[in-house]
């Protein structure tokens, strides 16, 4: 017999849209650890131009997602949830894959970010200590314990609610925007851009493919704003605010940033760099004449932010696919400060084990991004689905007929990323096909956890399709049925 649970905590009202838009401010800060490795294989105007479309089918998607999200205010941990209200009265396992694989792109971040931030604190402040100790497969040292510090700290930040949260965001974003406005404006003023460091190293169509497939773990990064739906004090105006300022602003910082850094910097010295970020360091130097300690300050600030975010909106993914009843009951949870605790707190210890045993964190990224960019698929073909299957529901965000045929070209450009990139993952250096595997091993996890939630938990059969109504709830008079 079902056993109803009911979960009495309801995630707070307490954001506005430009609490979104600087929550939002992580996607600045996942360029700012992804620029230098594409900038040093691709030449400083193939990454500005790859980063540009990148960034721009990111715009259009959350453009789309802007009607979604106001179709299910109540609907906490974004594109993940929509995918799964488009495709369960087709294929009900859609909605665990693409919510697992949304959380562990947006997850495995903390033990990436964390182990560059010790290597920066270690290389600036510490380098004498260069002892280690064996893990199995990790040599761990100075960084890898910063990282779990650090790690530690983002999870004590969020667990007392969103405020503080948003609180620390909008520190760091401060922060952030000071290399923003020196490699972007600054550089230019003081005649330490150069065109001749400018290069196209873009080999071919398929590599170009290949790292646009990379690319959108960063640049589509701005959807989080939709994650935070239900708590926003008014939830279709600042969840669509968000969605698109933060959208617009972060087109310009990845055009313009990649042109100024690579502009600053050159080609050269960015790909001898080995940790993808220190080169940063130099340039920061190059224009102001010293700063090396402030820059890492700003460099650790920007990536902070973007962890920050990672856990916030990775753990209402999970919450939210949980509440929805597609994997385990026990992440249906929020504490005393009405966040969800439990899954930041599995957020956190996965990502120490990443740390403590995983020896190239880049390349488990990078098997995540199969999992995300799934999730955008699906989100995009859930949207399309929605207006065919739904056309009662109500929208208080309605798109005009055109984004129809546009959500469908993203979802289509998407789908060839995927395959492309998936199985041509050594083209940029970071993974190879045990990456591959380790992303499809994530996503036949997330369908075992929908197989335990309803078969041993809620004691109910797994049904591969599910009825779903054409109405809220709430819309429907009392004993009205609903198809």
């Amino acid at each position: 017999m079902a056993e109803a649970v009911v979960e009495e905590r309801q995630l707070l009202k307490a954001m506005r849209w430009y609490d979104g838009f600087v929550v939002a401010l992580a996607n600045p800060g996942f360029l700012i650890g992804s620029l230098g490795f594409s900038i040093g294989v691709l030449g400083g105007w193939g990454a500005m131009f790859l980063w540009g479309v990148s960034m721009f089918i990111g715009v259009l998607s959350n453009w789309v997602y802007s009607e979604s999200a106001a179709m299910f205010p109540d609907k906490p941990g974004g594109i993940s949830l929509y995918a799964n209200e488009g495709w369960r009265r087709y294929f009900t396992f859609i909605g665990p894959v693409a919510t697992f694989g949304y959380w562990f792109a947006w997850s495995s971040v903390l033990a990436l970010f964390g182990i560059i931030i010790g290597s920066l604190i270690q290389a600036e402040w510490f380098p004498g200590e260069d002892w280690t100790f064996d893990t199995g497969p990790v040599d761990a040292g100075l960084p890898h314990v910063i990282a779990i510090v650090v790690i530690a700290i983002v999870w004590a930040v969020n667990i007392f609610g969103i405020r503080p949260a948003v609180w620390m965001a909008y520190a760091t974003g401060a922060l952030l925007m000071i290399p923003l406005f020196v490699f972007i404006v600054l550089t230019h003023l003081t005649g330490d851009w150069e065109s001749s460091n400018m290069e196209w190293n873009v080999a071919d169509w398929k590599t170009a493919v290949v790292w646009l497939y990379i690319m959108g773990w960063s640049a589509y990064g701005v959807e989080t704003c939709a994650a935070f739906a239900p708590e926003y004090k008014d939830t279709v105006r600042d969840t669509t605010l968000a969605l698109r300022s933060a959208a617009m602003f972060s087109l310009a910082v990845y055009i313009l940033l990649p042109l100024g850094v690579a502009g600053t910097v050159g080609q050269e010295t960015i790909a001898n760099d080995g940790t993808g970020i220190v080169y940063l360091i130099d340039g920061f130097s190059t224009i102001l004449g010293g700063g090396a300690d402030l820059m890492v300050v700003l460099l650790i600030a920007s990536l902070f932010i973007s962890m920050n975010t990672a856990t916030a909106d990775g753990s209402r993914a999970l919450y939210g696919i949980a509440r929805d009843g597609v994997t385990i009951k026990e992440l249906y949870h929020l504490n005393r400060f009405h966040v969800p605790a439990r899954a930041m707190t599995l957020d956190m210890l996965i990502n120490i084990g990443l740390v403590l045993f995983v020896g190239n964190i880049l390349a488990i990224l990078v098997a995540g991004n199969l999992g995300y960019m799934s999730a955008h698929f699906f989100a995009l073909t859930g949207f399309l689905l929605l207006r065919r299957d739904r056309p009662n529901w109500p929208r208080p965000i309605r798109l005009a007929s055109p984004w129809v045929i546009v959500a469908g070209l993203l979802a289509a450009i998407n789908a060839f990323f995927i395959i492309i990139g998936a199985s041509n993952p050594s083209l940029t250096g970071y993974g190879g096909t045990k990456e591959t595997w380790i992303g499809v091993g994530v996503l036949l996890l997330s369908i075992l956890m929908y197989i335990i939630r309803r078969a041993v938990q809620d004691k109910a059969p797994v049904r591969l399709r599910e009825e779903t109504p054409q109405v809220p709830a709430a819309a429907v008079p009392p004993g009205t049925p609903v198809l």
